[in-house]
């Protein structure tokens, strides 16, 4: 192994959570001589990424070199770990399209990258790319680890761990970790006196335990307590978002007796409860924020041009280290310093309740031998139950993918809760044939156009 480690990130020109990777990794000595390879696309947004990395190493002090590529495999060539980050058709076309074309049946969604029709075609849309990394990976990096940012996450994962079951991956997300400081902020608790154990998929994984170290060292359940201070109105308190009030997990807390790790504006959309035609009592009640990811997607692109300025001319960047887990993985397969976190892997057993090959979101080992998955058994059943629903969506879109079969698209919109809670079979035909058409050539070859199908 040589003294150094190599970084690939692919989607580079998502500078800002590059930033926060890069300034975690260069933090760490045993990582700060590291080599990074930018790669992306887009020759701007790459060169802005370069400007902003090299610059990063500079404030640290750190000696690492960074190269930038806009051929895939050259930048892939002899990488120890590849980052991924990327929205294939960004939030023009396809995010419009992912909420414009729904509205037209009725059909009202607040994120749409994860489940439901907009969570659908954006696996279709994502997967083939990701393959295509692996392909890459396969021949000049086989023994690289992938951590993979992409949404939909679970989709994702689970469709590399079939198709390209060699590749070390792990999908990552900072929900369980975000989730937990919200919750003791709600409490007014110490983040750092919290113990927790989390368990499920991506997005719908809840707390098993929640629980708040004791001053003799024994540790109290925190569940009462949340549920109380819901029931008061203490709780939620005001997060970053205002348009977000966060009461959604807290009423399903009362009625499956756990929280669920992903926040309020996704979760209303995973399941059939929130979002009713003509319901507008619920919207209200518990806050709603429909069409959020559109009006994230457009403060984010304005707040970047800000940003991208500002870091052009600054002589250095403030370095702040960030809650993702990319660093702490890299630096435990590296030096072989242990850690604990939460990834996105194929289940193979560890949730008992939940199929072999879906895409299980479980705390898992890192040392220099690799990414550990650690067991859980048997999940309580009502949220295996309620985890089912949404493993039903991915499972059917993963399929599609994997046998080219463009009938399991519009199976798996059938099996949608939030969509199959709306609209008759007719309109979900519709609406998926106006998506394939309306996302024509960002989609593969196999599903694209406006063909009616015809049951078998």
């Amino acid at each position: 192994m040589t003294s150094t480690p190599k970084i690939t990130f692919i989607g580079a020109g998502s500078t800002v959570f590059m930033k926060n990777i890069i300034g975690d990794v260069l933090q760490r000595p045993a990582l700060a001589g590291a080599r990074i390879a930018l790669m992306d696309i887009n020759p701007q947004r790459l060169e802005e990424s370069a400007i902003v990395a090299r610059k990063l190493a500079s404030t640290l002090g750190a000696s690492a070199t960074v190269e930038t590529f806009t051929d895939q495999r050259k930048a892939l060539d002899g990488a120890h770990f590849v980052v991924v980050a990327f929205q294939i058709g960004g939030y023009e076309p396809c995010t419009v399209t992912d909420f414009e074309v729904p509205k037209k049946y009725g059909l009202r969604q607040t994120i749409a990258d994860t489940l439901g029709v907009g969570g659908i075609m954006r696996g279709l849309r994502t997967v083939p790319h990701l393959w295509k990394i692996c392909e890459d990976m396969l021949a000049v990096c086989p023994n690289a680890i992938m951590l993979q940012y992409v949404n939909p996450m679970a989709i994702n994962t689970w469709a590399i761990g079939e198709k390209y079951p060699t590749i070390k991956q792990v999908g990552l997300c900072h929900s369980v970790q975000g989730t937990a400081m919200e919750l003791a902020h709600d409490l007014d608790i110490p983040y750092d006196e919290i113990r927790y154990r989390s368990a499920g998929i991506n997005h719908m994984a809840f707390y098993l335990e929640f629980e708040h170290r004791q001053p003799d060292g024994s540790y109290r359940n925190l569940y009462p307590d949340l549920v109380r201070a819901y029931r008061e109105g203490r709780a939620p308190k005001p997060g970053w978002n205002p348009r977000c009030p966060n009461k959604v997990r807290y009423e399903m807390l009362t009625r499956l007796g756990y929280f669920v790790t992903e926040s309020s504006e996704h979760f209303a959309e995973y399941t059939p409860y929130f979002i009713k035609e003509g319901r507008e009592d619920l919207i209200e009640k518990f806050g709603i924020p429909l069409d959020e990811y559109p009006k994230r997607c457009i403060e984010q692109v304005a707040r970047w041009k800000n940003q991208a300025e500002e870091y052009r001319t600054a002589e250095k960047i403030e370095v702040k280290q960030s809650k993702e887990y990319a660093s702490s993985i890299i630096n435990s397969v590296w030096t072989g310093e242990p850690s604990v976190i939460y990834g996105n892997v194929r289940n193979n057993g560890c949730i008992t309740s939940l199929p072999n090959n879906c895409a299980a979101e479980v705390a898992c080992l890192v040392d220099a031998s690799g990414i550990q998955p650690t067991y859980v058994g048997d999940l309580p059943p009502q949220l295996t139950a309620l985890i089912r629903t949404n493993i039903n969506v991915q499972e059917l879109t993963v399929k599609a993918l994997l046998t080219e079969n463009r009938e399991h698209i519009y199976h798996a919109a059938m099996m949608d809760p939030h969509t199959a809670a709306e609209l008759d079979l007719d309109q979900i035909w519709s609406l998926v044939d106006e998506l394939l058409a309306a996302h024509g050539e960002w989609l593969p070859e196999w599903a694209r156009g406006n063909r009616k199908v015809q049951a078998a």
